[in-house]
């Protein structure tokens, strides 16, 4: 019985520890609910608080605090993921895929997503892909952006 339950704990941690989401999921709710200012003000992923919702061109933004809704609604330029959160590595690409809000950059003052998931049974984590070659993935993704941007998101999609 211990060694189910452990197993069982072991494979939650696991598939929670990689969470993939849609830049903005079918209720509107940008990248899986986190709030996109605590990656500035603290460097860290931090899940938002469904009373602290703000809405901007029919996508709802989550935030942990008051104080944080409010610095995004006096800038949200500021604070929006670049791509429209999809994944950077993969805009660079051409694709638009889904994202681990947990994995994520900020690059001159600007926010970049990354997948972080399995891709054909081994875990891939397109952050590290992206480091090794970062200035031209960068210049290749922002290119490619306004095309990549026009093509229709599939959940499906994969590096």
């Amino acid at each position: 019985m211990k060694t189910t339950t452990a197993i069982a704990a072991l494979l939650f941690l696991c598939l929670n520890s990689y969470s993939q989401v849609s830049p903005v999921d079918n209720t509107g709710t940008s990248i899986g609910g986190y709030d996109v200012v605590s990656y500035f003000n603290i460097g860290k992923a931090v899940k938002g608080n469904p009373e602290n919702v703000y809405e901007l061109e029919g996508v709802r933004y989550l935030f942990s605090s008051k104080e944080n809704q409010k610095l995004f609604e006096a800038n949200p330029q500021k604070y929006l993921p670049q791509y429209d959160g999809y994944c950077a590595l993969a805009v660079s690409y051409g694709k638009k895929i889904s994202i681990d809000p947990k994995t994520f950059k900020i690059i001159d003052g600007k926010l970049y997503l990354f997948f972080n998931g399995l891709v054909r049974g081994k875990q891939v984590n397109s952050q590290d892909t992206w480091d090794k070659s970062e200035a031209r993935l960068l210049q290749k993704a922002d290119d490619l952006w306004p095309d990549v941007k026009k093509k229709k998101f599939k959940d499906t999609d994969s590096l």
